[in-house]
């Protein structure tokens, strides 16, 4: 993502709840004290994604911050999208799931969480598919299945609901000049 492009500030303005291990100094504003210090072991309500936490602090700092997973990827969500990834409402969740989810892996790596979010992506893919290629698809369950598409998924289905309509206008497009 480009630093102009919306959907990384949306997501990079994305706030966690963060417990620190140590006083931080400079972020006391989260505390309601501006300009001191966050003192440890006291919630700090919720802090940026990745603007405050990944780029102003050292790797060495990185480990000093528990608790730093957003509502949209705590246990609960992880263990109903390993479940059935379909049922869940990704939207709701996060509107850039994905892209939250790649921000806090690269500041927490927590492998079973990575293997989950690109099995989730995988099997939503192709039933993301399955459902531009079909017209009778935004019908029934399949509606309820599209409107709980994140921002991503909704790109990838108008790529694939467009995408055989824009071959077809190619290959028209190819017998006429031959």
């Amino acid at each position: 993502m480009s630093y102009y492009d919306v959907d990384a500030i949306l997501t990079d303005t994305q706030k966690l709840p963060c417990t620190f291990q140590l006083d931080v100094p400079g972020l006391g504003y989260l505390d309601g004290n501006a300009g001191g210090t966050a003192s440890q072991a006291t919630e700090k309500g919720r802090t940026k994604a990745y603007s405050e936490t990944g780029q102003s602090w050292h790797d060495d700092r990185i480990a000093h911050v528990v608790g730093c997973h957003a509502r949209s990827v705590n246990r609960r969500v992880i263990n109903a999208l390993k479940a059935n990834p379909r049922t869940v409402d990704l939207r709701a969740q996060a509107p850039h799931y994905y892209a939250l989810g790649a921000r806090i892996m690269e500041l927490f790596e927590d492998q079973a969480v990575l293997d989950t979010l690109l099995d989730t992506f995988k099997s939503r893919a192709s039933e993301i598919a399955d459902q531009a290629h079909n017209p009778r698809g935004a019908l029934g369950d399949g509606a309820d299945f599209l409107r709980g598409l994140e921002e991503s998924e909704r790109q990838l289905f108008k790529a694939a609901h467009e995408g055989p309509k824009a071959v077809k206008a190619w290959t028209q497009d190819l017998r006429k000049s031959t």
